[in-house]
């Protein structure tokens, strides 16, 4: 990856004397900040911008590190050959025309792919916007020139994009508009080979980069992000496109990606710490208050102190703070006593704090001294700064510039006023590396996302690049056996009693009398069910038959059930469990993650809320109870109206136990437990089907 983060020179194949061409801007964009050698490569030309010209890059007399290509998509294979017979070893393809194009172009993307296998020359693209890197004014890209004329900023937050425009508007709007900059801007377009994980690994261990936000619209291998999220230590913040229906479709003609599961990739984000955004400008947002804020907070409360001039906007900034998950801090008695010095002696001091009537008492050092004395509160965590820029040069800004350096606690502000004196703001905040918003609930969502942060979990011996896990027992294997398709629920529940996950009892009957002696062993009321070859939904066949208080009523469910099959099915006796709760659990097969483990609310729940969590298996037991953790129903699990609360450490075992079972049975496509009844705080599976792929 160096020779295109680090290249001492570069060719630009497809370069133009057009200044309306991208071969044209790409050149001058090089000339404007590379420093090493640049070589324009066009057979038509002897010399373009006052630099000799190459018919190819197989002329160029000196070594090239990185060949930039911007020629028609027929073209490119024979680019790449040629640079990969010189001796370059990396390319970035800027040409269109390739997989997002239809069967055509997918065949020129796959003899791309084919050539960077067996030469090994790395290649980036095709159908992409490069790379720009504004610490080394670096512009690898066709992205409009002129680029330094716009008054850009650097900053110290790098992003990865797989849109090709999209990146480009980002990194003209950012590092114009955007108020902070980027350090590294990557459009890796149709990932042909270098993808989104070559990117991170680099952009981990850069110096100048210290959180990272990407756009990605397919994941080319979900294994190995998660594996270098975990290892982390920036913040990372994702936006994934093609979550939906929809926008799975229009992934596909757009990149030509596959779009996984929504839940099962906002739900791997979230095992790795990573923090999931939901558009553009919030991804940002969030990414670069992040990087202001690296460090996870000291302590595990989540306590703000608001200053505002607005009691109206104190009480919706409280609103919103308890939205985002944060608490708003009970200021001590010392802070209250010190407030109380600038407030009128008929105003109670609260939090949030209104200074206006403190400020038409005692001026505006009221403001700054209200703040010095929050910063120093040692219940308060963070501090939501209200800023009114009235006036240039007396925005009060620039009186609380030494306390935000010295307070130790994230300190973000929101500010309204005259465009004059935002702008003056905006650039001191720059300067000072605060975060200031123009809208009040993006600034509490940033904060949250600072107090969120936490080291991610070292992940115990979970190996996120293998999709092995720790071994099952035998039995597991030998009750599996050849089967193929959807195994009936009670073999699907012996393979699962086999891994240990706690199951009903129950007992398979063939004859009436059998019903009737098996009913009175297991105790009333029992649950006596159909299995009929083949066919997994059996309520909706009439195939459950519940509260069976007898054992005539058990003989007479044998025979109706038996006829409902027409006498090919067997039947199923359990006993009845009386339950708090219901829950699935359950396991897929995710193309981008592999196995993953599914735990959500069951029953009538199940179908108003449809609530689920997901995780990457093999999942260690922290995994678990995050898992767990993350279902936003926590009080029906605590204990809802006296009822007793979820054994969520046996909960826990089951969820890890069915990721082992999926990844130990690579057969094994799906795993549905439905539903996991809760009885007296105890979890217990009582009906169940795995499928098995044929």
């Amino acid at each position: 990856m160096q020779c295109f983060f680090d290249p001492k020179s570069v060719a630009i194949v497809g370069a133009s004397r057009d200044p309306m061409r991208g071969g044209h801007r790409i050149l001058k964009n090089v000339k404007t900040g590379f420093q090493g050698g640049i070589y324009p490569v066009n057979p038509t030309c002897n010399e373009i911008d006052g630099l000799r010209c190459y018919p190819s890059v197989l002329d160029i007399p000196e070594p090239v590190d990185l060949a930039i290509i911007y020629v028609p998509a027929r073209l490119v294979s024979s680019v790449v050959r040629e640079c990969a017979q010189r001796g370059v070893p990396g390319a970035i393809i800027e040409s269109a025309g390739f997989a997002e194009t239809g069967a055509a172009g997918k065949a020129r993307q796959d003899e791309l792919k084919q050539i960077a296998t067996e030469t090994g020359i790395r290649l980036w693209g095709p159908n992409c916007m490069g790379l720009v890197d504004a610490v080394r004014r670096h512009v690898f890209s066709f992205v409009v020139d002129g680029i330094w004329d716009a008054g850009c900023l650097t900053g110290d937050v790098s992003l990865v994009v797989q849109s090709g425009f999209l990146s480009a508007g980002f990194v003209v709007d950012l590092m114009t508009n955007g108020g902070m900059g980027i350090s590294k801007a990557c459009s890796i377009g149709n990932k042909v080979d270098v993808d989104e994980c070559d990117v991170l690994e680099w952009l981990l261990d850069d110096p100048h980069t210290k959180a990272i936000s990407m756009y990605l619209e397919s994941i080319a291998d979900g294994r190995r992000l998660l594996a270098l999220c975990r290892r982390a230590r920036k913040p990372i913040v994702v936006l994934k496109g093609g979550k939906s229906a929809k926008g799975a479709e229009a992934a596909m003609s757009h990149t030509a990606s596959l779009a996984g599961h929504g839940g099962v990739v906002s739900g791997a984000l979230a095992q790795v710490g990573v923090v999931e955004a939901h558009d553009f400008a919030q991804m940002m947002d969030i990414c670069q208050t992040l990087a202001r804020f690296p460090d996870p907070p000291k302590t595990n409360r989540r306590r703000v102190a608001v200053l505002t001039g607005s009691g109206g906007a104190g009480i919706v900034a409280a609103d919103f703070i308890d939205e985002v998950g944060l608490e708003l801090a009970e200021l001590s008695e010392a802070t209250r006593r010190e407030l109380a010095r600038v407030y009128p002696e008929w105003m109670p001091v609260a939090n949030p704090v209104d200074l206006f009537p403190a400020i038409d008492a005692n001026g505006p050092d009221a403001y700054r001294f209200a703040f010095e004395a929050v910063c120093a509160d040692p219940d308060v965590d963070a501090v939501l700064l209200h800023l009114a820029a009235l006036r240039p040069q007396h925005n009060g800004f620039s009186a609380l510039v030494d306390t935000i350096r010295r307070a130790g606690k994230p300190v973000i502000g929101w500010v309204i006023g005259r465009r004059d004196a935002l702008e003056q703001i905006r650039r001191q905040a720059v300067e000072e590396r605060v975060p200031i918003f123009r809208e009040l609930y993006r600034a509490t969502e940033c904060l949250a996302a600072v107090l969120n942060h936490r080291p991610r979990p070292s992940g115990g011996d979970t190996d996120f690049r293998s999709n092995q896990g720790p071994e099952v027992p035998a039995e597991v294997h030998a009750r599996l056996g050849d089967a193929r398709g959807a195994l009936d629920e009670h073999r699907s529940k012996r393979i699962l009693a086999a891994t240990g996950i706690p199951v009903v009892a129950e007992r398979l009957v063939a004859s009436s009398a059998e019903a009737e002696a098996v009913a009175a062993e297991l105790g009333f009321p029992v649950v006596m069910k159909g299995l009929s070859p083949g066919k997994i939904h059996k309520t909706e066949l009439g195939l459950v038959r519940l509260g069976i208080a007898s054992q005539r009523a058990a003989a007479d469910q044998f025979r109706s059930l038996m006829e409902a099959m027409n006498g090919t099915g067997s039947v199923l006796v359990q006993r009845q469990v009386r339950a708090e709760l219901e829950l699935i659990v359950g396991m897929i097969r995710d193309p981008q993650f592999g196995p993953c483990v599914m735990l959500g609310l069951g029953g009538v729940l199940a179908e108003v809320l449809a609530e689920t969590v997901f995780a990457v298996a093999p999942l260690t037991h922290s995994d678990a109870m995050q898992l767990i953790a993350r279902l936003r129903a926590q009080q029906l699990l605590d204990g809802f109206r006296r009822a007793p609360a979820v054994n969520r450490e046996a909960l826990a075992q089951i969820l890890v136990r069915v990721g082992r079972l999926g990844c130990a049975c690579p057969s094994v496509r799906e795993i549905d437990i439905n539903p996991v009844l809760v009885s007296n705080g105890e979890p217990v599976a009582v009906d169940a089907s795995i499928i098995v792929d044929g």
